[in-house]
């Protein structure tokens, strides 16, 4: 006869924690988000990723290698990723159910990015509201790619506000939806899609780029990036537009102006907060003294400011607990019609 624990440990499974993981990570990402020099799930990444990207820029120069190194880069990072995430909760549950909620929630906190985008956020208008424009530039400088030396204090507002309407979408909603997925749909847990998502994004971060020297190599992360990010991107602009009752509106925009941009994702998130605000975004931004110009944004109803800013933070934050709700919400009416 099984004991009481063993029987615990031979019934509890990931799923059957699906809500208290979501619930738990969604708490801890709010009230402590990444906590300043602890290790983080991403470095690992970037780790692997530099040092791997590295032995290929260096070893190969011909283009089509380089693309094959490509591939096997993107699709072994994310899916490694993701089977590394379910063996660390599978072997976590066996241990003991509630060793495996700690580290699954935890784990899974470190895939949501909203609590860093508000202190990237606060970190950069901190300085603004004290007029030490200098600071600004300087903290601004460690969270985007464009040069900050000369911006003004509109346009390093308009850095902040793209920064945070951006990366709603992929530090934030997709992660969200993947560990929603994984728990409810395909039953593995909220972490390991999350994860490999997390992996996905991170890819896309350091060498999914246009320019040399990778083009070639970064060229299938950008792909898949942009790929597993445009279902979660479009339902965050249909959950924004319900919530702003501007859905119309944000759609007609955005089909006439993200449209333009040449990314599939982050020109449709930019430009739905840019409408709920009634705020302007794109315009020329210079990276390493050459302009870059991207599409303007809707048309500039009001200035950019701070308090614009945290309305757009707070508009995230209201998606994010929207989704949170409807998933508890189904998954209790489940259970009741299920049982």
């Amino acid at each position: 006869m099984l004991s009481p624990m063993r029987l615990a440990v031979s019934i509890v499974q990931p799923r059957e924690f699906a809500l208290g993981v979501l619930a738990i990570a969604a708490y801890l990402d709010f009230l402590i988000g990444d906590p300043w020099g602890w290790p983080h799930p991403v470095q690992g990444m970037g780790w692997v990723i530099s040092h791997y990207s590295q032995w290929v820029l260096n070893r190969w120069k011909n283009p089509v290698i380089r693309r094959i190194a490509g591939i096997i880069l993107a699709t072994g990072a994310v899916a490694s990723t993701g089977l590394i995430g379910w063996g660390i909760i599978h072997g976590s549950y066996q241990l003991h159910p509630l060793w495996g909620l700690a580290i699954e929630s935890i784990l899974l906190a470190s895939c949501f990015a909203g609590r860093s985008l508000r202190s990237a956020a606060e970190t950069v208008l901190t300085p603004l509201n004290d007029s030490d424009l200098e600071t600004a530039r300087q903290k601004l400088s460690l969270y985007v790619g464009r040069d900050t030396d000369n911006l003004r204090e509109s346009e390093v507002m308009r850095a902040v506000l793209e920064t945070v309407t951006e990366n709603a979408v992929d530090g934030v909603m997709a992660p969200l939806f993947y560990a929603i997925a994984g728990s409810m749909i395909f039953h593995i847990g909220a972490l390991p899609l999350a994860f490999a998502y997390k992996a996905a994004s991170t890819l896309d971060s350091m060498v999914g780029y246009r320019d040399e020297p990778y083009t070639d190599l970064g060229w299938c992360s950008a792909k898949l990036e942009d790929i597993l990010t445009w279902f979660p991107c479009r339902l965050t602009v249909i959950t924004l537009g319900l919530l702003s009752d501007r859905l119309p509106d944000i759609w007609r925009i955005c089909q006439r102006d993200a449209t333009q941009d040449p990314s599939p994702n982050s020109g449709w998130s930019e430009c739905t907060y840019a409408v709920i605000l009634g705020v302007q975004l794109g315009g020329i931004n210079y990276y390493r003294g050459i302009p870059k110009p991207k599409p303007l944004l809707n048309i500039p109803l009001n200035p950019i400011t701070p308090d614009r800013i945290h309305q757009a933070m707070l508009l995230t934050r209201w998606c994010f607990l929207t989704w949170l709700s409807i998933t508890i919400s189904c998954w209790f009416l489940f259970t009741q019609f299920s049982g």
